[in-house]
């Protein structure tokens, strides 16, 4: 049976958990940081667990990991 590629995007950014959780990292914090309350800020350099729903499309794209 041949290998299946991995999704070149998603291996850089979501990484398993030891339970096989899908961990991600959250959006908006790239940039307009004067607009954004520091509370908020803080909030989003934490990193959190993917939906269900996403878990699975992610999970076989990055099969490897």
């Amino acid at each position: 049976m041949p290998k299946i590629k991995t999704h070149s995007a998603s291996k850089k950014r979501f990484t398993l958990t030891a339970t096989g959780k899908v961990k991600r990292g959250k959006a908006y914090k790239s940039h307009l940081f004067a607009s954004k309350s520091p509370k908020r800020k803080r909030g989003l350099r934490k990193s959190t667990i993917a939906s269900s729903a996403n878990a699975a499309i992610i999970r076989s794209m990055i099969p490897y990991k």
